[in-house]
């Protein structure tokens, strides 16, 4: 029982002082020190359009470099409806050129179908009906 006392003060004031380092950490300077640079927004972001094409020449390369027949999940893939049509139509494109000429000729159809496809659905700022048409 003796014992218990002394641990207790301790305790209790170990968590005294954490508590008061706590509040003294939150009170920080608030003059008009230079902008935190790590905690601004990035000065360039990548439009609708980049990303398009980066998705869907990811997944057609994917898929196409498998050698599988199928397309798979435009969900689980992260695709819209209307990325998933332009993703199928390249795959049919780029396996006939490969059909035709080569494997390396089919990739180079994907990379360029992809991204004037993506171009071409974004012109506008974007589809119409909403981010997953």
């Amino acid at each position: 029982m003796r014992h218990r006392i002394p641990l207790c003060a301790l305790a209790l004031a170990a968590l005294t002082a954490l508590t008061a380092l706590t509040a003294i950490a939150g009170c920080g300077d608030s003059g008009t020190a230079e902008p935190d640079t790590a905690r601004s927004p990035s000065q360039g972001s990548t439009s609708p359009a980049d990303l398009c094409t980066t998705i869907i020449t990811k997944w057609a390369q994917t898929i196409y470099d498998s050698g599988d027949k199928t397309y798979g999940d435009y969900q689980s893939m992260g695709l819209s409806n209307g990325q998933y049509l332009i993703l199928r139509d390249i795959l049919d494109a780029a396996r006939a050129e490969r059909r035709r000429e080569t494997a390396a000729a089919g990739r180079e159809l994907i990379a360029r179908q992809a991204r004037e496809r993506c171009a071409e659905r974004h012109r506008d700022g974007g589809p119409s009906g909403g981010p997953w048409t």
